[in-house]
């Protein structure tokens, strides 16, 4: 371990998706295609996703009803298909090592990424990594999603990771922002990653296109073992920076507004510099969504309202 590893520093908090990031293979996929809707209907079911004909928990919600199989047996596919990022075990244990808080956050069910984390690194390894994912009901061989939030994607990956920001601030004496770190692959992790402040995305997968296309910065990596490296260079550098010396970190400037907003429940200005009205949509649905006045006007309402004066002000 080095010295600055050794410093006293600022939390760090990681969030890394599950299925084609740790895993090589989808869970659900891998599911669904042996013992549910099979992989030509579960395609067709991802284009109607990927067009915006239907919205991914509808779709989901489908996909899982289609399962007809004990979760035991189920598992024997994944534990027989499913392959892990040979570098994964040493990051987690870097993690651990440096008192970086590791977290799982996945729009797959919990009771399924324990199971296969409970097998590939033992219950002892895995009892250490925090699920953010949907629950689910199984009873028998029937298959039913318990959502998290109550929006079209079933978890917003992105208000997880802000409540795990707000929460980590909370718990320091001094208000300090902590850390986020996000790793991903797909399109679909793009919400919490534009949360975090430190962005890796799998080489030659669609989060880094994704990237690449938006100017969105980013590090690229094959495998855990990329990652670690690049963490403790940015460990380093970020005790540096807080230092007063070093050279600037390599941040997402959005997420890094987060250090300037004085108050912990306010809309950060960044929003407002958002190209498009499209990817403000995208990006915050709740908090760029129409507003209706049969809502009750609780404090979320509020604080799109404020957002959308932010924006045309």
């Amino acid at each position: 371990m080095t010295s600055s590893e050794n410093t006293v520093r600022r939390k760090v908090i990681c969030f890394s998706d599950f299925d084609g990031t740790i895993f090589m293979q989808d869970t659900g996929h891998v599911l669904f295609d042996k013992y549910g809707c099979g992989a030509e209907q579960r395609r067709s079911l991802d284009e109607q996703i990927k067009s915006g004909e239907r919205s991914f928990r509808d779709v989901s919600e489908q996909m899982w009803a289609s399962l007809n199989v004990p979760f035991d047996n189920g598992f024997e596919v994944l534990k027989e298909t499913l392959e892990i990022d040979p570098g994964f075990r040493e990051f987690h244990q870097f993690c651990l090592d440096n008192d970086i808080a590791f977290n799982v956050i996945s729009a797959g069910l919990k009771p399924v990424l324990r199971k296969v984390l409970d097998t590939f690194l033992g219950e002892d390894e895995s009892s250490r990594i925090e699920i953010v994912a949907n629950d689910a009901s199984i009873n028998g061989s029937h298959w039913k999603p318990i959502w998290r939030h109550d929006s079209e994607a079933g978890h917003d990956k992105a208000l997880s990771v802000n409540e795990a920001r707000l929460q980590a601030r909370e718990e320091c004496e001094d208000g300090e922002v902590p850390l986020i770190v996000f790793i991903g692959d797909g399109v679909s992790d793009l919400p919490a990653a534009r949360e975090a402040d430190v962005l890796f995305a799998r080489r030659g997968l669609r989060l880094e296109e994704y990237c690449q296309e938006h100017n969105i910065p980013y590090i690229g990596f094959d495998n855990f073992a990329e990652i670690k490296r690049e963490v403790r260079a940015i460990l380093a550098e970020d005790q540096e920076k807080t230092q007063g010396v070093g050279k600037p970190l390599r941040f997402n400037p959005r997420a890094n507004m987060w250090r300037r907003v004085s108050s912990k429940q306010a809309i950060p200005r960044f929003v407002a510099l958002t190209p498009s009205k499209e990817e403000r949509m995208f990006l915050w649905p709740e908090t760029f969504s129409e507003y209706k006045p049969d809502q009750h006007m609780d404090d979320a309402a509020t604080k799109t309202q404020s957002a959308k004066t932010a924006v045309h002000s």
